[in-house]
């Protein structure tokens, strides 16, 4: 009992704010005592509101009241500090329902500081002083406090469990170690632990790495959505004013054919009205004439005048006399719905590759390359042969995905885009974002190709892969060569009649693939392409026998 009423006479002398002993104690009109500093503090904050009270009490304070040292309590904390006693712990310091209590303590417990597992108890800062003064506790091992401590303890031989067994992958005690576990691959529990915190570190490493990785992915896809916004307003506003520059120019001709109408009709209606006129005057001369012969025919005298001579009649056009209604300006509109028309096809072929451009942006960040048939397919587009663009040793077929060599000119036209030295030919689509497609070939060999669309016409520079607008794959029966730039690379793979292409444009990404039965890598470029690409084809020709190669449709 006397141990409680001291503890209760530390409990008065200790500041209810900072929950520490009382420094410079003061006393307000209510009664309770504070530390100085933090009476003035808490009242400084409440000086705004005018109002002043007790923390305690709640008691109201007008005006603020003088703060005077309590000389008595002063001396009290100075006889506490002086035997060496501690005040009692505040509140907070108790464990409450989910805190884990100390062990060793009497009556209400504190809070466990730590936790030993050699002990298999939890202690308060008091209780947990021996531990790190006496050497006989060196050993222990301490913990962050925790309620489970007697899941440490093996419930068959009521021993602390320190090994570890890999093999069944618990915990145990000794003597587990030298009876059921006995031959196991068995360790302390502290190694485990150790090597455990080795590999949860390299993990934490790593997560960590991709964190970073991934908060620069964020970054990127940020300023990609920015450049994206961008691009799309830029394009937004030059449409605009190309389209707005279209609809200008139609309206201008539509008044220059307007006006030209206009001139020609006043051109015409003048002529006509012209006409009009010395009719009218020829009517005028020939009703004075009239007048003069009506005189005449009732004179009886023998002498007449001469007769008056008519002169030449004016004659209307016979236009003019026919018997439906002239058409004069029929030719024009039909001129004009003429060229409505042409317009009106040119357009509509304009936007289909327009609408084509739109829907193959492609402006993500590159996205892993397809592993499966299933992925690789997902990106198949039908392509077409250009036959401007087709040498004439090359018959194209009717659906226009075929090739072969005939070795002999065919009927083409005279066209800037045709080969002129090599037997090739370039797809009609322009090829930008991801595209998957296959090419079935047979005779002497072809190659497979890619290519900017200002590759050369003519030369050896015009060979696909003979120059650095053009990347090529030479199939023929034994053996492949990449090649780019005039540089040869001999390729291995299995032989197989049929090449798969996957272009991703973006990532710079190019590869040949060997189809068969299964799908073999030939090749792989990665580089950066500078312009949209188009699929090439081309033919060997030998003593009038002639390769052929065919964009087909791939085999599921």
């Amino acid at each position: 009992m006397a141990q409680g009423g001291i503890q209760m006479d530390e409990e008065k002398l200790c500041c209810s704010i900072c929950l520490d002993l009382l420094k410079d104690p003061v006393t307000i009109p209510c009664g309770h005592n504070y530390c100085m500093s933090c009476i003035k503090s808490h009242w400084d904050k409440e000086d705004q509101k005018e109002i002043h009270s007790c923390p305690q009490c709640r008691q109201l304070l007008i005006p603020r009241p003088a703060l005077v040292k309590n000389t008595m309590l002063a001396d009290l904390v100075g006889e506490l500090k002086k035997t060496g006693l501690q005040p009692a712990p505040a509140d907070h310091c108790y464990a409450g329902p989910e805190d884990v209590a100390c062990d060793v303590c009497t009556g209400r417990k504190l809070k466990a500081l730590k936790s030993c597992l050699q002990c298999v108890v939890s202690y308060c800062e008091q209780h947990l002083q021996p531990h790190y003064e006496s050497p006989a506790f060196g050993k222990h091992k301490l913990v962050e406090p925790s309620q489970k401590l007697q899941e440490n303890v093996c419930t068959r031989h009521n021993e602390v469990m320190k090994m570890f067994c890999r093999t069944d992958h618990k915990f145990i005690c000794y003597l587990c170690s030298l009876e059921e576990h006995k031959g196991h691959d068995t360790v302390s529990a502290a190694a485990e632990h150790t090597i455990r915190q080795e590999k949860l570190g390299v993990i934490q490493q790593k997560i960590q790495q991709r964190i970073q990785d991934k908060e620069k992915d964020v970054k990127l896809l940020q300023k990609e959505a920015e450049t994206i916004t961008d691009s799309a307003n830029e394009t937004v506003r030059n449409s605009e004013q190309i389209f707005a520059g279209l609809v200008y120019l139609i309206e201008n001709k539509s008044s220059e054919v307007k006006q030209q109408i206009r001139f020609q009709q006043k051109t015409e209606v003048s002529r006509v009205e012209e006409l009009q006129m010395k009719l009218e005057q020829e009517i005028s001369e020939l009703r004075r004439k009239d007048t003069e012969l009506e005189k005449l025919s009732h004179k009886e005298s023998f002498k007449y005048p001469p007769l008056p001579c008519l002169s030449e009649s004016t004659d209307l056009p016979s236009t003019a006399t026919g018997t439906s209604p002239p058409r004069y300006f029929e030719d024009v509109t039909a001129a004009v719905t003429e060229a409505v028309d042409k317009l009106q096809e040119v357009l509509i072929e304009e936007w289909i590759k327009i609408s084509h451009t739109l829907t193959n942006v492609d402006v993500l960040l590159p996205q892993a390359e397809p592993k499966t048939r299933d992925e690789f397919l997902k990106y198949s587009h039908k392509i077409t042969l250009d036959p401007n663009t087709a040498n004439q040793q090359l018959q194209l077929s009717e659906g226009k995905r075929k090739a072969k060599n005939k070795g002999k000119k065919q009927s083409y036209s005279s066209h800037p885009d045709r080969f002129i030295n090599r037997s090739q030919v370039l797809s009609q689509e322009r090829l930008t974002g991801r595209h998957y497609w296959e090419v079935e070939w047979s005779g002497f060999g072809v190659h497979v190709a890619v290519a900017y669309k200002d590759i050369s016409r003519k030369g050896d520079k015009s060979q696909f892969g003979n120059n650095d607008k053009s990347w090529a794959l030479d199939c023929s029966d034994g053996y492949y060569e990449f090649r780019h730039d005039g540089i040869c690379t001999s390729v291995s793979g299995p032989e197989s009649s049929r090449v798969g292409v996957y272009l991703d444009h973006n990532a710079g990404v190019l590869c040949f693939y060997s189809i068969s039965e299964t799908m073999t890598l030939l090749h792989r470029v990665q580089t950066t392409f500078t312009q949209p690409l188009y699929a090439g084809l081309r033919t060997y020709g030998f003593l009038g026998f002639g390769s052929s190669a065919e964009f087909c449709e791939p085999k599921d």
